[in-house]
């Protein structure tokens, strides 16, 4: 399934430059050197915050998958990744929401001030940050990670997903006119047929047939009993 993430990073970041851009093309250095450095790791930084990201959200269908609902999970998610796909732009009109106004105003502000700064850890910083912004690509991978009902394989899919992005981005940064408009907009275009492919994925894989793709989500907890005394 990593392979998943790291196409659906690499079309994500097609939709993403309109919104993180700007920032990306503000990370700049004093030298060839320092400016690739800092350009590195501004999306190293983002990498590690889907991960972070990744590994709550992954942790959270781990609970569920406790709870003996793993394969409805599963397709549960296979579901939303279909809808999110051929919605995922308009999962950015929730940054319309106060509690996420709040946060995306708090976020650009930091950022501002961490690109003032102009140190390599202020620009790791930048990323982390960014990594923060809502953005309907993140909410379609963080799906994913969360089917995946392992805190571990979560934020190893998202750093998958977030490492996807920096191909993209990076020639944006030293490049922004590499790619035409109309280009982007074709890879845009991909990104629902991917989706459906991921979410058809997640489907197969909850139905549980026993078979290569669709295992049996049952976790096995063993059969020994365990004898507890009490003492009167």
């Amino acid at each position: 399934m990593l392979w998943t993430a790291v196409v659906l990073g690499f079309l994500g970041s097609f939709h993403c430059i309109g919104m993180c851009g700007p920032i990306a093309m503000a990370v700049g250095g004093s030298s060839n050197q320092t400016f690739i450095a800092k350009k590195i790791l501004y999306n190293f930084g983002r990498a590690i915050t889907y991960a972070g990201l990744g590994l709550l959200v992954g942790g959270l269908g781990f609970s569920l998958s406790l709870a003996g609902v793993q394969q409805g999970v599963s397709i549960g998610m296979g579901v939303l990744i279909v809808v999110f796909s051929l919605s995922y732009k308009k999962a950015d009109k929730y940054l319309t929401v106060p509690a996420l106004s709040s946060l995306v105003a708090w976020v650009k502000g930091n950022l501002g001030n961490q690109l003032k700064a102009g140190s390599a850890q202020a620009f790791l910083f930048t990323g982390l940050l960014n990594g923060l912004l809502p953005c309907g690509m993140v909410y379609m991978a963080l799906v994913a990670a969360l089917g995946l009902q392992s805190p571990w394989m979560g934020a190893t899919y998202m750093f998958f997903f977030g490492m996807g992005t920096i191909p993209m981005l990076l020639v944006l940064m030293f490049s922004g006119n590499l790619l035409s408009v109309t280009m982007r907009m074709k890879f845009q275009r991909a990104i629902p047929y991917v989706g459906l492919v991921i979410g058809v994925l997640f489907i197969f894989r909850g139905l549980g047939l026993g078979i290569q793709g669709s295992p049996k989500l049952i976790h096995d907890y063993g059969s020994e009993k365990i004898e507890i005394t009490m003492c009167n």
